[in-house]
């Protein structure tokens, strides 16, 4: 007799049944065990989280889709990071940050990546452009040639984004 309420079962039950398919799934588009490990527990993880596992026509359809993301996702970290190892290597060594600062400073990269992310194309070069490079929204709109007005919808656009995703909605 199972200990577990309803909805764990269900996630147990997947897991189970699903696990070692998802981590071959993984492992193939990663060609790395460890990382293919790693996110099919995540993926796990987004599930219980969802708490929708009764409502699972498609279980694999279901995982492959999450873990799909979360292998953009490690991607795009993993992208990010060299950026900014490349941009660290370029510093002097009298400027380089600490190990921590630099640890906190690409965890703040990160967030506001994911907090970017979402945004069309031009959107997200346009708040780039603002408030990383300072640049003024003529300066903008001729860099990127688009209208000063085009600048102000995506730059509110963006702030609006942002907020929301700050909320939490």
């Amino acid at each position: 007799m199972s200990t577990l309420d309803p909805a764990h079962a269900g996630l147990d039950a997947l897991y189970r049944e699903h696990n070692g398919w998802l981590r071959g799934w993984l492992r193939q588009r990663l060609n790395n065990s460890a990382d293919a490990a790693d996110l099919a527990q995540d993926t796990f993880v987004r599930v219980l989280l969802a708490r929708s596992t009764e409502s699972v026509r498609e279980p694999r359809h279901y995982l492959a889709t999450i873990a799909r993301g979360l292998v953009i996702d490690l991607y795009r970290r993993r992208s990010l990071e060299q950026a900014y190892r490349d941009a660290l290597a370029n510093l002097p060594e009298a400027a380089q940050p600490s190990l921590e600062e630099q640890a906190l400073l690409l965890e703040a990269l990160v967030q506001i990546e994911r907090m970017l992310d979402g945004l069309g194309r031009k959107v997200k070069q346009t708040f780039i452009l603002s408030q990383l490079e300072g640049l003024t929204y003529a300066q903008i709109a001729e860099r990127l040639g688009i209208s000063l007005r085009t600048v102000n919808n995506h730059m509110a656009k963006a702030m609006e984004h942002c907020c929301l995703m700050m909320a939490g909605l």
